[in-house]
């Protein structure tokens, strides 16, 4: 059966107007949640809630503070949009990027749902337009920044409208931001205080249980319902190396992963465009990705990324927010992340659709040089600083782990696993060696040298090697000099890093890159307790997938016939979202497309039982999508 529009406020028209479609609604069903199914249903286009929705959306519809974790790709929007639409008022939605309350925007819009937003990206004519509509109830949902939020003056204007509901998405910023350089996050917390009665709901892919309870400290007094679904994504081959020659190391694991999507993650805004130059030299279809490109060229490689198979992003953390490509086999760091959050919300962009995905990290000395300089160079006290180091920290335990990577990972969010069989760790275990006389040795030249000298010159001492600036500062009379002459550079340089990683030694992270003893460091040089090391091994292996080797097709794999048209529909959706000016995913997301693929709709009921067809799009792409499938089904027979 067609699904028919419950009459809400549609965004295709020049001037929008005020329908009561969810008064209506709400006549018609009573039970609240059983309107919440048929907005899913008639809106988004999809038949049954994912894990952990329905829940949280039952608790919001009934006046419930919801503090919602669900990994990336989940659903998570739906959980504040769906009772947006339910409840009579205004819901306000805190994003803390523009670029992603644009594109949820766009994708309400042509759902048929009458959203808007307010930023700086906007002119003030476009400002002031969007708040009149939202004053004079022709809105349900308006997204803005809380620095614009949180201002006296939008929140006296806010008070005097029928406000149902405050969506904050991206909550874990409110404990990670909030005293560094987003103090406004912080600031939400008056929100239950100026809204009494008013539901709020924070939700975010990743947070620890520290986080977690930060946020319920500090945003609802700790008056909130829980919702935290598994962080569990087996699918995705956990790998982590040793940084030596990154370049090498990239083009290598891009070569094993060819024709294949990907998302490679740098640091800096200059590295994305070297290393995205690099790799289009070698023949690689790449393209950059970063906040300091202008708005067109970022939408235009976005666009390509989505639509175009065997696109590789090369990008900082500026790409992936909102991003929901199904295909996506890999995710590659090339330098450290920021923390253990930081990195599962990245690596969550790998393998939605189920198929194996590979998530692989370098990482080196320098990495944690640079992320403990940056911690100490944030404006925050002591406390901030102090929590900031510890999960680095877990970052490093995850890097150093002796076992199971995913154990380790998923230990951090309080998930109990057992061992996962798809991580390096498992595949091919490293032996853990005794390294407790090495690292005495290495302790006692960084001692005797005064704690100040970096990695190089502590080797340097070690390997007996007289350099100018060894025999300058007399280390060549060191009892340690030459001691380790039979171990290369590398190996000194792996001991080293480990004993860094495991808080036996510390980098000066005021640039130099000195290192200096732990008080751990200085019992285990007077002789108490041990010190084990990891082998690292020379080479990255690539690990086979659970079914096979990392090229292997899934069972449901498409043919080359389905792949075709998968191709010509992702052409017209590109087609279709330039014409509306949004990204290609905002008019359906890859799995709708892989939906039609699979099942060949050849009339608008059809199309109207694929997954994520809602009555608006049918109503707006119905005729051009059926024309392409019934043009490939001619083309076939």
């Amino acid at each position: 059966m067609t699904k028919r529009s419950p009459g809400y406020s549609d965004y295709g028209h020049e001037r929008p107007h005020r329908t009561d479609g969810a008064v209506q609604l709400t006549a018609a069903t009573g039970e609240p949640v059983l309107q919440a199914r048929r907005v899913l249903r008639e809106v988004f286009g999809f038949e049954d809630f994912r894990p952990g929705q329905e829940a949280v959306i039952a608790a919001l519809l009934g006046g419930r503070h919801a503090l919602t974790v669900m990994p990336t790709g989940s659903g998570k929007s739906l959980c504040f949009q769906i009772p947006a639409l339910v409840m009579d008022g205004l819901t306000v939605v805190v994003s803390p990027l523009i670029a992603l309350m644009q594109d949820q925007v766009a994708a309400l819009r042509l759902a048929g749902v009458a959203a808007d937003c307010i930023n700086s990206a906007n002119d003030r004519s476009r400002n002031v337009a969007a708040w009149r509509r939202a004053a004079a109830g022709e809105t349900r949902l308006l997204y803005m920044a809380p620095e614009r939020l949180m201002t006296e003056r939008m929140l006296e204007a806010l008070a005097r409208l029928p406000v149902a509901l405050f969506a904050i998405d991206e909550a874990h910023c409110i404990s990670q931001w909030g005293p560094a350089f987003r103090p406004e996050y912080e600031d939400l917390c008056r929100l239950q205080t100026l809204f009494p009665g008013v539901p709020i709901a924070a939700l975010t892919a990743t947070a620890d249980v520290v986080t977690r309870d930060d946020i319920a400290d500090k945003l609802f007094g700790g008056r909130v319902e829980h919702f935290v679904l598994g962080f569990d994504r087996p699918n995705i081959r956990l790998t982590v190396e040793m940084k030596r020659e990154w370049k090498r190391q990239l083009r290598g694991f891009i070569a094993r992963h060819e024709g294949e999507s990907g998302i490679v993650y740098c640091l800096s805004r200059r590295k994305t465009e070297e290393t995205a130059a690099m790799l289009a030299a070698e023949g690689v279809r790449a393209l950059s990705y970063h906040a300091g490109m202008g708005k067109e060229e970022r939408e235009e490689h976005q666009n390509a990324f989505m639509t175009e198979p065997g696109v590789v992003i090369v990008a900082t953390i500026a790409f992936g927010m909102g991003i929901d490509k199904a295909d996506v086999r890999y995710v590659f760091h090339t330098d450290l992340p920021g923390s253990v959050e930081a990195y599962y919300q990245e690596i969550g962009r790998a393998g939605r659709d189920g198929a194996p995905a590979e998530a692989h990290m370098l990482y080196g000395l320098d990495d944690i040089r640079m992320r403990r300089q940056f911690i100490e160079q944030e404006d925050a006290g002591p406390e901030r600083k102090r929590r900031e180091h510890k999960r680095l920290d877990a970052l490093l335990g995850y890097c150093e782990a002796p076992a199971c990577r995913r154990v380790a990972l998923l230990d951090y969010f309080g998930e109990r696993t057992g061992a996962c069989g798809n991580c390096d760790g498992c595949l091919h275990p490293a032996e853990r060696l005794d390294g407790t006389e090495e690292a005495r040795m290495i302790l006692s030249a960084v001692q005797r040298s005064g704690q100040r000298f970096g990695t190089a010159h502590v080797i340097d001492i070690l390997r007996g090697s007289e350099t100018e600036k060894i025999v300058r500062f007399n280390h060549h009379r060191l009892p340690v000099f030459g001691l380790g002459a039979g171990r290369g550079k590398n190996d000194w340089r792996s001991l080293i890093r480990q004993l860094v990683a495991t808080g036996f030694l510390r980098l000066d992270i005021a640039g130099y890159g000195g290192l200096a003893i732990t008080d751990e460091g200085f019992d285990l040089l007077r002789g108490n307790g041990t010190f084990h090391y990891r082998a690292d091994a020379v080479v990255a292996r690539p690990a086979p997938s659970p079914g096979g080797t990392p090229r292997e097709q899934p069972a449901d794999a498409l043919t080359d016939e389905e792949a075709s048209l998968l191709a010509t529909l992702k052409a017209l959706r590109l087609e279709l979202a330039r014409e509306r000016g949004v990204p290609a995913y905002v008019v359906f997301h890859d799995r709708t497309l892989i939906d039609m693929v699979r099942r060949r709709p050849g009339t608008r009921e059809e199309l109207a039982e694929i997954n994520g067809v809602g009555a608006a799009k049918l109503e707006r792409f119905a005729e051009p999508f059926l024309a392409a499938i019934d043009a490939a089904r001619s083309g076939a027979g």
